[in-house]
């Protein structure tokens, strides 16, 4: 541990200053053509302790303007040894073609929303989008009512599965902020206080 501390300069975004430990998923939305778009996401999370998952994206982006416009959009959970379908999803788009690195992506369909899952990941998730913060500098918050959920039966927890044993026979997937990528193997329980509720 460093005996120093920095001050950073919150003039300017802080964010590729360290990293930061991030899910990254796949969100999925349809394109005005009838086609799918799906992009990778770090900036993640669930909205509440209900069925609630919000994700940030700038509204210059398909997948904003397609998720405010469909009103629905999917999220893909994908495992470590999917990073090479994550990095497609990430591909650039062209004026004539869209992204046709996405044709390399094996997709399934969702089944309560209009929209395309990535085959093969361990958690997907179908959402109705619900709320839409604007204005977070040049992002936006969408958030979304998750209406349809399914886990791979390897990644499900179970009372008489240990819980670090299920995370080392299916590793989590995380993005480290800025560029990087890590397998999540190892867990230990967290030391809870006696009587801490949430």
């Amino acid at each position: 541990m460093g005996k120093r501390r920095i001050s950073l300069d919150v003039e300017h975004p802080i964010w590729e200053r360290f990293f930061l430990v991030s899910p990254l998923v796949i969100v999925g939305t349809r394109e005005p053509d009838g086609g799918h778009d799906l992009a990778p996401k770090h900036m993640v999370a669930p909205m509440s302790w209900q069925n609630w998952f919000g994700f940030v994206c700038t509204p210059r982006h398909h997948t904003y303007i397609n998720a405010v416009r469909e009103g629905v959009f999917t999220v893909s959970w994908p495992r470590p040894d999917q990073l090479l379908e994550a990095s497609l999803a990430a591909a650039p788009r062209y004026p004539a073609e869209g992204k046709p690195a996405l044709d390399m992506l094996e997709t399934v369909p969702a089944d309560i929303v209009t929209g395309v899952l990535l085959a093969g990941a361990w958690l997907h998730m179908e959402c109705t989008t619900e709320r839409v913060v604007d204005d977070l500098g040049e992002n936006s918050l969408i958030i979304g009512r998750i209406v349809a959920a399914s886990v791979d039966e390897a990644s499900l927890r179970a009372p008489d599965r240990d819980d670090q044993d299920l995370i080392r026979g299916t590793p989590l997937l995380a993005y480290l902020y800025p560029g990087r990528v890590a397998e999540i193997t190892e867990s230990r329980a967290f030391p809870f206080s006696a009587g801490m509720r949430r």
